[in-house]
């Protein structure tokens, strides 16, 4: 018995090997007409329904003297299976990132009107004898810590001395007051501490409290920024501390 799809394959190969040899070309040029039509199909993309047919559709007209492999059908199986898989886990993570964005906006608004501590090595004095809180990073237990602020020619105005503190944050209050006793004129002043026991090369960070006047929900990877009195935009992550 002749297999009908093997016969059906011969049949059209006949054909077309009787188009080739007419007595004129346009039967040729048909052929070559179906052969730029099919490349240009190539660039479809297929979705996973496609993929399905097109596996029943090589079971269907394989050549039962050379089936398909069963373990390259699993395999092939698998791999839908996995893309799939990935499409749907992407769809998830997508929903989420959505519903946090949205809760983190509701939380963020509860910040309006608080204050933040936030990494700075500078303060703003907004009034003459106005007052700047703020916190020394310790990075380990001292006898001795001063903070030191000087003016934007560098001079230095006022040495707080904080005393004795363990690791950790060590808050201090400026009342805007020079070291002889008078008023410092508004402006921007520069923060630094000196921790007694730690070496010289050891950073010791500086931290300002400001108001958070507004709240700017970033796209992409800009996040969270909280605008800041005298700060500026600051952004979330750099927030080590919210009080009332």
């Amino acid at each position: 018995m002749i297999n009908p799809l093997i016969h059906s394959a011969t049949n059209s190969g006949n054909t077309g090997g009787t188009g080739g040899t007419g007595s004129t070309g346009g039967t040729g040029t048909t052929g070559s007409t179906g052969s730029n039509s099919s490349s240009g199909v190539s660039g479809v993309s297929l979705g996973g329904t496609d993929f399905l047919t097109l596996m029943l559709a090589q079971l269907k007209n394989q050549d039962p003297t050379s089936p398909v492999d069963s373990n390259e059908f699993l395999q092939q199986l698998a791999s839908l299976s996995e893309v799939q898989g990935i499409t749907q886990l992407n769809t998830s993570f997508s929903t989420l990132s959505n519903s946090l964005v949205s809760s983190q906006a509701l939380q963020a608004s509860s910040l309006l009107g608080h204050q933040a501590l936030v990494s700075s090595s500078t303060a703003n004095l907004t009034s003459a004898g106005g007052t700047v809180n703020g916190a020394v990073s310790v990075p380990q237990t001292s006898p001795q810590v001063v903070l030191n602020i000087a003016n934007s020619a560098g001079v230095l105005v006022q040495s707080i001395n904080l005393g004795a503190q363990s690791a950790g944050l060590a808050d201090f209050t400026w009342n805007g007051q020079t070291s002889s006793g008078t008023a410092a004129p508004a402006g921007t002043y520069t923060l630094s501490a000196q921790v007694s026991g730690v070496t010289g090369g050891t950073a010791i960070g500086t931290l300002v409290s400001g108001t958070v006047d507004s709240v700017t929900m970033g796209s992409g990877s800009t996040g969270l920024t909280l605008n800041i009195s005298g700060l500026g935009s600051v952004p979330f992550s750099s927030v080590q501390q919210i009080s009332n």
